[in-house]
């Protein structure tokens, strides 16, 4: 199910019992599985989040909704002001929007760390009902069986694809459990002046701390040294040579899952945004990270 066109979002977003009187709600760019709206009202503004569930891509907006208000519960994202099937009210952030450059800038470095691990150790203390689990080489294998299914023009690269799946979830090896954003792109972290907040939990789950560490680092594009610094401030012991290499498989396994993301996008979403790009993209951002796993197996 693709989020609903915006027109038509437009008015559930008015129609919410939550407002005071009547409203605006006004587009908010860069949602590519909702679609978003800021609304003021009684002087406050608030984000509206627009969209149903989307089995394709594992999104279930009860388990978006649990995850956001324990987040917030924990102090690392905005209160929830109301909450129904299909739409979520959250808090405005009056603040910037960080860049790929600003989270690769180190001076960035102790703030990141310090929230992504207060969101890991902290929100699970908070959570309510089923335990959602984010594992990516599942998704990873169920991406690869509905681009079959689906005669995607990508399906001659998928045995390519899975194999690597196999030698990186090896590469991964055992892991801790820890309460994972799991989409720890640039544009889902705000800087307020004083703190730092994280938004968007549709993927959110129980899953290995490497993989929003890998995230944050491959979406940024952190320089190799940044990378191992993320790396060793999360843990707080220098990066040995098996620690680095689980991370890189890591790494290299959520730039995978965001390439078959990008390619079952291209057949299933009706939003307008360039998918193929995005996938060649990616895609060949996981090459050169699947190249930095295979050089620490020589």
């Amino acid at each position: 199910m693709s989020p609903a066109p915006a027109d038509t979002a437009a008015a559930e977003a008015a129609a919410l019992p939550c407002w005071s009187g009547p409203v605006d709600p006004r587009p908010l760019e860069g949602g590519i599985t909702n679609t978003n709206f800021v609304v003021e009202d009684a002087g406050r503004r608030y984000v509206v989040r627009i969209g149903g569930d989307i089995p394709v891509h594992g999104i279930l907006r009860s388990n978006e909704r649990a995850a956001s208000r324990a987040a917030h519960a924990a102090g690392v994202s905005p209160r929830v002001v109301h909450a129904r099937p299909g739409a979520l009210v959250i808090d405005f952030v009056e603040g910037r929007t960080l860049t790929a450059a600003d989270v690769a800038d180190p001076a960035y470095l102790d703030r990141l760390v310090d929230l992504v691990r207060r969101a890991h150790q902290e929100i699970p203390r908070h959570l309510r009902g089923p335990a959602p689990l984010f594992w990516v080489f599942h998704v990873v294998s169920d991406y690869v069986h509905t681009l079959n299914e689906a005669g995607s023009p990508h399906a001659p690269a998928l045995p390519r694809l899975a194999e690597a799946a196999r030698r990186l979830h090896k590469g991964v090896g055992p892991i801790d459990l820890v309460f994972g954003h799991n989409d720890l792109l640039p544009a889902n972290l705000i800087d307020d002046g004083r703190r730092l907040w994280l938004v968007d939990w549709d993927y959110a789950g129980f899953n290995s701390p490497l993989f929003d560490l890998g995230g944050l680092a491959s979406n940024a594009g952190m320089p190799p040294a940044l990378r191992d610094a993320l790396v060793e401030a999360y843990f707080e012991r220098p990066l040995v040579d098996e620690l680095r290499r689980r991370f890189l498989a890591m790494t290299a396994a959520s730039l995978l899952r965001e390439t078959l993301w990008s390619m079952v996008s291209e057949i299933h979403s009706r939003i307008a945004f360039d998918y193929a790009a995005y996938t060649a993209e990616n895609l060949a951002r996981f090459e050169a990270a699947l190249a930095d796993f295979e050089a620490t197996e020589r």
